[in-house]
């Protein structure tokens, strides 16, 4: 490997060259830990150039999570391939709201990487454990339209390997396995209906991997507010974090959005139709066909994604106090929704 995968393997030269620059521009920078994210490790570094050297102020690094776990999961999944692949191949005049990037590379085990990606402060994380209305998720769900814009029913979801790459043996083996440690580990944190509904889901994991959604594009996987920072004025914001890359159903993709953002079941269940309308329009005002009927059943069996994420997410990286929290509210939330949007029973 001939590249640092952490800021403290970084040369000021090195960086100076990522950005533009000459090697000497660059005097020094520092490194400050950013996000909650349990998949990498990212850090704000604030740069100082020389006089006169017109360049940005700080950047993000992006690199391998410091945690074994989260590593070997990383590659087991092409984890680490996907977000790579999205900033090289795809991210540069997509028109998708996403960070830009100066410098993206991966060595060949699939693990070691680095992205040096602009930074939007004073652009804010979300907050998954305070949740948002559906007021707060309209730019996020206007994002997510631009997104799955972008390959709509497209022949190229066969053609870019990273994206069309299947992980589907691998989620059988160990889903079940994953949801009986999920189910432990929950057993008096979340309600006995909450815990049965991932029961039904390994009941009929086949269906629900192999099923065909009504229009299949490229999704985001992990759309939820945790992974997308708003403008300080709450009307506009950028995905980030695109390490869940793949073929789906963008309405899995709103499902997930909406299912894992707001708190309130009531208030959830009054935004679920008016969320799915909103994107159906923006949809529609990029020029994309659309069967709505069909995609508000791939909405509704897309309310099990949520879910699905936790138990196999929570089982796979690095445990801390918050993350705990963050995967019992990512579970609670969806699981309330797909049982009142009737998801399980639409496989």
């Amino acid at each position: 490997m001939s590249f640092p995968t952490a800021p403290g393997a970084m040369s000021p030269a090195w960086l100076a060259a990522k950005l533009g620059q000459e090697p000497g521009a660059l005097r020094g920078f520092t490194a400050t830990p950013v996000g909650t994210g349990q998949m990498c490790d990212s850090f704000r570094l604030a740069l100082d150039w020389a006089d006169g050297v017109e360049a940005p102020a700080s950047v993000v690094a992006k690199c391998p999570s410091h945690d074994e776990a989260s590593r070997n999961i990383a590659k087991l999944t092409g984890t680490y391939v996907k977000e790579v692949s999205w900033y090289r191949e795809l991210a540069e005049g997509s028109g998708v709201a996403a960070p830009h990037c100066y410098h993206a590379e991966i060595a060949a085990d699939d693990v070691d990487f680095v992205l040096i990606l602009s930074d939007l402060a004073p652009a804010r994380q979300g907050d998954q454990l305070a949740g948002t209305g559906l007021a707060g998720l309209r730019p996020c769900i206007d994002a997510a339209a631009g997104l799955h814009a972008l390959l709509w029913n497209d022949p190229r979801l066969e053609t870019l390997p990273w994206l069309s790459r299947d992980n589907g043996d691998l989620i059988r083996s160990l889903f079940p396995q994953f949801y009986l440690g999920f189910r432990e580990r929950y057993a008096a944190r979340l309600a006995p209906e909450l815990l049965d509904l991932g029961a039904g889901i390994v009941e009929r994991l086949d269906a629900y991997l192999a099923r065909t959604p009504a229009a299949r594009t490229i999704v985001h996987g992990d759309l939820r507010i945790d992974n997308i920072l708003f403008a300080p004025d709450g009307t506009r914001c950028w995905l980030v974090d695109w390490q869940t890359l793949g073929r789906g159903s963008g309405a899995s993709d709103l499902a997930y959005l909406v299912g894992t953002s707001i708190a309130d079941p009531a208030e959830r269940a009054a935004a679920d139709r008016p969320a799915f309308d909103h994107w159906i329009a923006a949809l529609d005002a990029r020029g994309i066909e659309i069967d709505a009927e069909a995609l508000w059943t791939d909405y509704r069996i897309g309310a099990l994604s949520g879910y699905f994420m936790a138990v196999f997410a929570s089982m796979s990286v690095e445990r801390t106090a918050r993350g705990d929290e963050m995967f019992a509210v990512m579970a609670e939330r969806p699981a309330r929704q797909a049982l009142a949007l009737g998801s399980l029973e639409l496989l």
